[in-house]
């Protein structure tokens, strides 16, 4: 069923050193997501391993790395926040926030393995590029907003409305910056230590001195139990009540794990010169979910960071993903202590760097050099990312509008030349013929002024629904009408079975073709 180690390409020290690179990566990432969701470090870590288990034991791609991501975090914070407020309502039977997100992990793991077992994950080729500029810079300033909690004064963990201001404010800021200067600055060096781990060690160093010699107090991740991720059906009322809060997030949930693994893995095929499977990928995707949600994690997907550090560690086969999820797993369970003391200014400056590595930067200098249309696009996903938090409901507007935009275009892409033969008059149509272009389509002739006998040449254009087929049976009975003789030649095999297939409701006379 699969193969850890391909013993002809493989160097196992290299998988090894590279998973072990990935293990230590994956850490600050994953508390920082938890705290975007507002639960425990924990379920954040727990995700990482378990998900990155299965995926990289089971999945479509050898190499990619999956977890705990940004992308699955912003709509997890909101259905914590919704889940939480409707429990405390006197008519809500829901619990909190926290077991409805176990519950909709597991049942987007359903729909992804439905996705994979249903082989949908081909559909992923449809998402144009303008639309995924939109989806990465949107959740990019998703991501970067999410931060903004940690400037402003907490009151029992929970940002107020109140903004940092004076010495906390610079203490913040101050170790922020130097976590993001260590994180650009290592890799210029040396690639050989995990820059984000190494900006986080020295942060947490420096806070550390701060309170011991200066009496300023940051705040820190705070004490976390680290153990195996233990076994946790999750707590809730099966009721239709509970299907119609969690199905629609889990249904986001599901959309954007496919997206976003699903170009990951295309990415990773276009680096290594190989091909992964989707529908694969998926469907173990989908298994890491289930058990995600039941071993008390968020949801998660691939990391396209993570992945790269992989790739670029000479991470090639599923012994690369394997090593990061068992190191992972050992830091959670030897390791919990030293999490615990990590100031959370190290993680927001984690997540800014990861911030400034997910915009595209390079759309701001297409900006009027490709199409409007494209740029329109872009900007629709951003803004229904960022407003909505809703990034499969981006991706599917995004798609929708280019969709639209592509079928208006070439709705006036069909036109004709006309030539005499004898007393014979030739439509020579180029272009498609569909629902789109059929009005054109129908502008194009004359039944009153033209001669008796018509031919309309389809060698150049292609009959694709039923919307053309009535365009024709029209143009035939206007011609009928006009007691003129009309003939279809030069039709295509697909074309010409579309048209015999339809005879009964239609009266065409077709032309072999010349």
């Amino acid at each position: 069923m699969f193969n850890l180690i391909n013993k002809n390409e493989t160097n196992i020290k290299t998988e090894l050193l590279s998973g072990l690179t990935v293990a230590l990566a994956l850490v600050p990432e994953a508390i920082a997501f938890a705290f975007i969701v507002g639960i425990q470090p924990l379920y954040g870590l727990y995700a990482a391993f378990v998900i990155g288990l299965f995926t990289s034991v089971f999945g479509g791609r050898p190499g990619m790395i999956s977890g705990a991501t940004g992308a699955m975090a912003i709509v997890l914070v909101a259905l914590v926040k919704q889940g939480d407020t409707m429990a405390k309502s006197a008519t809500s039977n829901l619990p909190n926030g926290v077991e409805l997100m176990f519950a909709a992990v597991v049942l987007a793991g359903v729909i992804l393995v439905l996705i994979g077992l249903f082989r949908l994950g081909k559909f992923i080729r449809l998402v144009p590029h303008s639309v995924m500029l939109g989806f990465v810079n949107g959740l990019a300033v998703v991501i970067f907003l999410a931060q903004m909690g940690d400037f402003h004064v907490q009151e029992n963990g929970v940002p107020t409305d109140v903004w940092l201001s004076g010495t906390p404010l610079y203490i913040l800021s101050g170790l922020v910056l130097v976590t993001m200067a260590i994180m650009y600055a290592l890799p210029k060096i040396t690639k050989a230590f995990p820059s984000g781990l190494a900006g986080i060690i020295v942060v947490t160093l420096i806070a550390m001195g701060l309170y011991e010699y200066g009496g300023f107090e940051t705040a820190r991740v705070g004490e976390i139990q680290g153990a195996f991720p233990p076994f946790h059906s999750p707590d809730i009322l099966f009721s239709l009540e509970t299907l119609k809060f969690i199905l629609p997030y889990s249904f986001i949930l599901a959309g954007v794990a496919a997206v976003e693994s699903l170009l990951t893995l295309s990415l990773i095929d276009e680096i290594t010169e190989t091909r992964g499977s989707a529908n694969r990928e998926c469907i173990a995707l989908g298994a890491g979910n289930i058990a995600s949600g039941f071993f008390s994690g968020m949801g998660g997907c691939a990391m396209i960071g993570q992945s790269m550090i992989n790739i670029n560690s000479g991470g090639r086969s599923r012994l690369s993903g394997l090593s990061a999820a068992l190191f992972l797993l050992l830091f959670i369970m030897v390791g919990s202590p030293v999490i615990a003391v990590i100031p959370k200014a190290a993680l927001v400056g984690v997540m800014f760097m990861v911030v400034i590595g997910t915009f595209e930067w390079s759309s701001l200098r297409t900006l009027g050099k490709v199409p409007t249309s494209d740029i329109v696009v872009m900007i629709i996903v951003i803004l229904i990312t960022i407003f909505m938090h809703n990034l499969a409901l981006a991706v599917l507007a995004g798609v929708v509008v280019a969709s639209l935009n592509f079928t208006w275009n070439k709705s006036k892409r069909i036109y004709a030349r006309t030539e005499k033969e004898g007393d014979t008059l030739v439509y020579k149509l180029d272009g498609p013929l569909f629902f789109g272009s059929t009005q054109s389509f129908a502008e194009l002739f004359d039944p009153k002024n033209d001669p008796d006998k018509v031919i309309i040449d389809f060698k150049f254009t292609r009959v694709h629904d039923q919307s053309a087929l009535e365009a024709l049976n029209m143009i035939a009975k206007r011609y009928e009408d006009n007691n003129k003789n009309l003939h279809i030649r030069n039709l295509s095999h697909d074309c010409n079975s579309l048209l015999k297939k339809a005879d009964r409701l239609m009266k065409i006379n077709i032309t072999p073709s010349t």
